[in-house]
């Protein structure tokens, strides 16, 4: 476990923490983000308590996951989300200071993985966040009205064909397969159909 000591290890092990827990508020319920952001951080913070670290850059750390949140709430703050990046690779970066004060991270190390993880989170959350807020492109509203056919035999329940896809149908009258069908109305994901005469 010496090797965890090396402040560039944990370094890497505290970024990489940090971002999966921030990709885990970005995209909750996957399980996956969350048990590795729980299993870095346990790695990082073995470190952390054998290792100095500077206080104000654990404060910035944290308050960077202000500005994220806000920003995954809705679309078009793409600004807060910048500033939450800034913030974390900043206190990141200094988070394990050297003798002289300055950050005991490799300064390649440091460079290379935080322009890693801020191009990955841009991305990733960006993308994330509008694809939690875009409408769905599939209007079921316009199945009414339109004209399909009748899969199998259709009254309390049966399959048409609409729009290119297979829905689930009722009618209040018998309609045989093959038939063609009118969409009258739906109600869920059910079509309510009748004969198209």
């Amino acid at each position: 476990m010496d090797f965890l000591l090396d402040p560039n290890i944990a370094y890497l092990f505290l970024l990489g923490g940090v971002l999966l827990a921030m990709l885990a508020l970005a995209t909750p319920g996957t399980g996956f983000f969350e048990i590795g952001a729980f299993f870095c951080i346990a790695l990082a913070g073995y470190a952390i308590y054998n290792l100095s670290f500077n206080l104000w850059a654990l404060i910035l750390i944290v308050l960077s996951i202000v500005p994220f949140v806000y920003s995954i709430q809705k679309p078009k703050r793409e600004l807060y989300l910048g500033i939450s990046i800034l913030i974390l690779v900043i206190g990141s970066v200094f988070f394990f200071p050297s003798e002289g004060g300055g950050p005991a991270v490799n300064l390649f190390v440091a460079i290379s993985a935080s322009a890693l993880v801020s191009v990955f989170l841009w991305i990733a959350v960006g993308k994330s966040i509008l694809a939690a807020h875009a409408r769905p492109s599939h209007d079921l509203d316009a199945l009414v009205g339109q004209i399909g056919e009748a899969k199998t035999k259709i009254h309390d329940e049966g399959s048409v064909q609409v729009d290119g896809e297979l829905w689930t149908a009722r009618s209040e009258k018998p309609i045989r397969s093959g038939s063609m069908v009118r969409v009258l109305r739906r109600e869920g994901f059910v079509l309510i159909v009748e004969k198209n005469e």
